[in-house]
């Protein structure tokens, strides 16, 4: 049997298997949005602990993180850095958002901020806006991964767009099948695959390319030690400025916990114990992106001059003939990496559309099956749509997804108004959002506007904030009795 063969119906078994337990997890799901997207606020800590870490371990960690060592260098710790403390806030808020959330039934993030702000069209419009266009090109950027990991699995016998379709028409199944818990119990599969492959692959490659870790790094302290001085390098190869590298590092971590399909989470946990120690073990997933860097440090001497960064661990994979078992168990492990963050996406994504755009408009609420049903429909939906822009369109994605990140981290301004200062108004927290989204928006166009290269998103921030002071301040305080739930301590 050819070796692409054996590569390829690995990937498949692993296909399969992802399929079974997506299909099997949501049996016990009730048929309504509780049910469907938030998993009738019943998820343990196990999977809580794998849906949020595995929906960070996207295309982007197997490839773009491998990448960005090898042609950034000690840039890429980055990601490490913002990923360890990203979730913080949720130690000390999330309690109370999960409780507020029994209390009203909320199971969207704009439903939080609607009803704490008496908003109940413009701010779920406004947020359900801003996040379709992140999670869109987010997932585009899934399904481009997962279809370049067929391709490369069947030598290029399979055309890449067939291979999305083959990957994403399974997690499409899964997830209008079993909503959250479709979506969290493969990636509880996926992460436990994922992370022996990270470890695996991040500790073989530099001892077969260097004789281990240490020689790696000393080699590479003597032949490109810039590589190896922080902050790194930019994307055209000179210094990386300490007010970018900062700036990106505080974005990341205003935005991480205000992702949609992170936020939504909150609303899924068993209890407030499960939530927190949920949090406290969090940043233990960055450790297992370390081993996925060293890949990409161990190619900068060994493999010089690859034009496409993100290409560097297929590359080297390819070169250094492993049995073709091994190589199946790496594609897997890549196209786990796509699916994981590619189901959360989906699932969110069609909650909020349905949650937060079409039922506030429509100005009429249906049953809880139908509501449901919508939503299984717009998935489908957004499904489509991300497959035409991933196969079908030249859209600068990575562009667009950077420029989206900026508008989700002003919804954090939003997150501690709510729940700190009662003076916070409707009026404050609508302007303040949509003057932060008109900021980073127009920075991302005309970059040089930036000073000192600090990401567009915290100067959109910053205006947030004195805009949402201002405002509120000038018009009527809300009803103190009635937000009192926000800004009451929890005793847990």
């Amino acid at each position: 049997m050819e070796a692409w063969v054996i590569v390829f119906l690995t990937t498949v078994a692993y296909l399969l298997a992802t399929l079974a337990i997506g299909i099997v997890s949501g049996r016990r799901a009730s048929n309504t949005p509780e049910g469907f997207v938030a998993g009738d606020r019943n998820l343990g800590f196990l999977v809580l602990y794998f849906i949020m870490g595995a929906s960070i371990y996207s295309a982007f960690a197997f490839l773009g993180a491998p990448g960005w060592a090898y042609s950034r260098g000690a840039a890429a710790f980055y990601i490490v850095s913002y990923g360890t403390v990203g979730l913080l806030p949720w130690y000390f808020l999330g309690p109370r958002i999960a409780l507020l959330g029994r209390r009203f039934g909320f199971v969207t993030q704009a439903e939080f901020f609607a009803h704490r702000f008496e908003s109940p069209r413009a701010i779920p419009a406004i947020m359900a806006v801003v996040s379709a266009a992140a999670l869109v090109p987010y997932l585009v950027i899934q399904m481009k991964g997962a279809g370049y990991v067929f391709s490369v699995v069947t030598e290029g016998r399979m055309p890449e767009w067939v291979g999305a379709a083959l990957a994403y028409g399974v997690v499409l199944i899964y997830v209008t099948k079993s909503g959250v818990l479709g979506v969290g119990w493969t990636n509880t599969f996926q992460g436990i695959l994922m992370l022996g492959l990270a470890w695996g692959l991040g500790l073989y490659l530099p001892w077969k390319l260097h004789g281990g870790i240490g020689p790696m790094f000393s080699e590479l302290a003597s032949t490109a030690p810039e590589m190896l001085v922080a902050p790194g390098l930019d994307g055209s190869g000179e210094p990386w400025g300490m007010g970018a590298y900062s700036s990106a590092v505080v974005v990341s971590v205003l935005g991480f916990s205000v992702w949609p399909h992170y936020f939504m989470k909150i609303y899924a946990a068993r209890s407030v114990r499960t939530l927190k120690r949920m949090v406290v073990f969090y940043p233990t997933f960055q450790i297992f992106l370390i081993p996925v860097l060293f890949i990409g440090f161990a190619g900068i001497a060994a493999y010089p001059g690859v034009a496409e960064a993100d290409t560097i661990l297929p590359t080297i994979l390819m070169d250094l003939d492993l049995p073709a078992l091994a190589v199946g168990l790496f594609c897997a492990g890549a196209l786990a990496a796509s699916m994981s963050s590619g189901d959360a996406i989906l699932h969110a994504g069609a909650s909020v559309l349905v949650k937060d755009l079409e039922t506030p408009l429509r100005g009429v609420r249906r049953s809880p099956a139908s509501e449901t049903r919508v939503i299984r429909w717009t998935a489908l939906g957004m499904g489509a749509l991300a497959y035409y822009l991933a196969v079908g369109s030249e859209a600068s994605l990575v562009a667009l997804l950077l420029m989206s990140y900026g508008a989700i981290a002003q919804f954090f301004p939003l997150l501690i108004a709510a729940m700190v200062w009662r003076r916070a108004t409707r009026a404050g927290a609508i302007s303040g959002l949509v003057s932060g989204c008109l900021v980073a928006l127009a920075l991302n166009l005309w970059p040089d506007l930036a000073w000192l290269g600090i990401h567009p998103g915290v100067y959109g921030a910053v205006v947030n904030v004195i805009v949402l002071v201002v405002v509120s301040l000038r018009t009527a305080p809300p009803d103190g009795e009635r937000i009192e739930p926000y800004l009451m301590r929890v005793e847990t």
